[in-house]
């Protein structure tokens, strides 16, 4: 199988290098961002099969990031996992306008955030 890619986009670097390094030791591909223009940019490059991003982020959010994902026919369908603060929920509506897999709440562990991915790669592999 080949190998799987992620990218994880958060500015807050010691969470990114948290859930990059437990991707990799689980046999992850990771390329990262710090915000949702970076990650952009990176999407294209990359084309990751999974984004791990953060919603609070300065310039671009992660839900704007989506919005960006979802216009682009190379980019709407990669499965996105929403990393939010407590207090900052994603409105169902939005949850799925957006096609969003999944979102996990911070703080959160490594562990977590790679059986989600796991799982969303998993649900996507079976659509």
């Amino acid at each position: 199988m080949d190998t799987r890619k992620v990218l994880v986009v958060d500015d807050e670097v010691h969470i990114v290098q948290v859930v990059a390094i437990k991707l990799r030791n689980n046999g992850f591909d990771v390329v990262t961002a710090e915000n949702g223009a970076e990650a952009l940019d990176v999407v294209t490059r990359e084309k990751p099969d999974v984004i791990v991003t953060d919603f609070q982020m300065p310039v671009m959010t992660g839900l704007e990031l989506v919005e960006h994902l979802r216009r682009e026919p190379t980019t709407a369908d990669i499965p996105v996992v929403l990393l939010t603060a407590r207090g900052f929920a994603v409105e169902d509506e939005q949850r799925e306008a957006l096609r969003i897999a999944a979102c996990l709440g911070k703080p959160f562990s490594p562990r977590e955030v790679l059986q989600c991915i796991e799982d969303v790669l998993r649900t996507n592999a079976a659509a």
